[in-house]
């Protein structure tokens, strides 16, 4: 397997992480808690990080990680599960389909990534595979959800183009960084939280499993390395693996819950995945930003200091 696949493949993990999120909400957590389950995911993990690598922001990493927290989690969760209240589920996820393009156009410019034709053209088709899987005859449109959806969309894209942009400073790893964009969106939403659902439901057994896993491994181990592939993908890669996730669900829903999966949803599903590959085709994988030297050597007061996978010296 080559460099590029391996990062791919391990990438790919975190989108079909999140393609669980559906299952593990209906089945494991407390009914009509969105904001308190977007917390229970982001907060518990960012801090659990943060106590792993004991590493905190220096200088402009404090807003920057506060930006990027905002946009790829504490402004994304709540639009999120805004649309998704207001769309039928196959609706918000075919609007959430369309972050491909958003990413298309910030990396041209930010990043300087020019678009292409295959480019457009493969994150179009995936959106279309998508809703072949999850649109449903008869969906009803509702303008504020759209809007959300459109948003969250934005959000994330967004979020993905400056994590590209900034990479991360010298000498902290991938899981440090994680660990500060995860705290900062749970800050962000834990006040919006008790507001809008007031005070924390009362957890079984069950529910603390469910959470126990959206934390760990949905959120800390996915997040962590999906930001490792933004770092080593271009943007355009990275995004168009996001598909994987509807496809995920659709196939756990068919498989533990029994829902339909006909003959239209699998050639969706094709369709999308297809797309999908065809995405991480192209050039050799990017240098990663000038900040991130995590395959690099220093000399530092004469002393050869050698850089770990991430950086930061905690070993998954």
């Amino acid at each position: 397997m080559s460099r590029k696949a391996a990062v791919v493949a391990l990438t790919a993990l975190a989108p079909i992480s999140w393609g669980s999120t559906y299952f593990v909400t209906t089945e494991f957590l407390p009914p009509d808690r969105p904001l308190f389950t977007g917390l229970m995911r982001a907060l518990p993990a960012g801090l659990l990080l943060l106590a792993l690598t004991r590493k905190l922001p220096q200088g402009a990493w404090w807003w920057k990680s506060a930006v990027l927290g905002a946009l790829n989690i504490g402004a994304f969760f709540p639009l999120l599960f805004l649309a998704a209240y207001r769309l039928p589920g196959g609706v918000a996820a075919v609007v959430g389909s369309v972050g491909p393009l958003f990413v298309v156009g910030l990396a041209a410019l930010f990043l300087g990534e020019k678009p292409t034709v295959k480019t457009l053209l493969t994150a179009v088709t995936a959106a279309f595979g998508v809703s072949l899987v999850v649109l449903k005859a008869g969906a009803a449109f509702d303008m504020v959800g759209v809007l959300a959806g459109l948003l969250s969309s934005l959000s994330m894209s967004a979020g993905i183009v400056f994590t590209k942009r900034w990479g991360r400073p010298e000498g902290v790893g991938a899981l440090a960084l994680t660990g500060w964009q995860l705290t900062a969106g749970g800050l962000v939403i834990l006040p919006i939280a008790f507001l809008v659902e007031g005070a924390p439901p009362v957890l079984t057994g069950t529910n603390l499993a469910g959470y126990a896993y959206l934390a760990l491994g949905n959120t800390a181990i996915s997040y962590f390395l999906w930001f490792r592939g933004i770092e080593r993908l271009s943007a355009s890669s990275a995004t168009l693996l996001g598909p994987l996730s509807p496809i995920t669900a659709a196939v756990i829903g068919w498989a533990a819950l029994g829902q339909a999966l006909g003959p239209v949803q699998v050639l969706g599903m094709a369709i999308a995945f297809g797309a999908t590959l065809v995405g991480q085709m192209g050039p050799r994988t990017p240098k990663a930003p000038a900040p991130v030297e995590s395959f690099s050597s220093t000399e530092r007061n004469g002393q050869e200091v050698s850089m770990d996978l991430e950086g930061s010296g905690v070993r998954r």
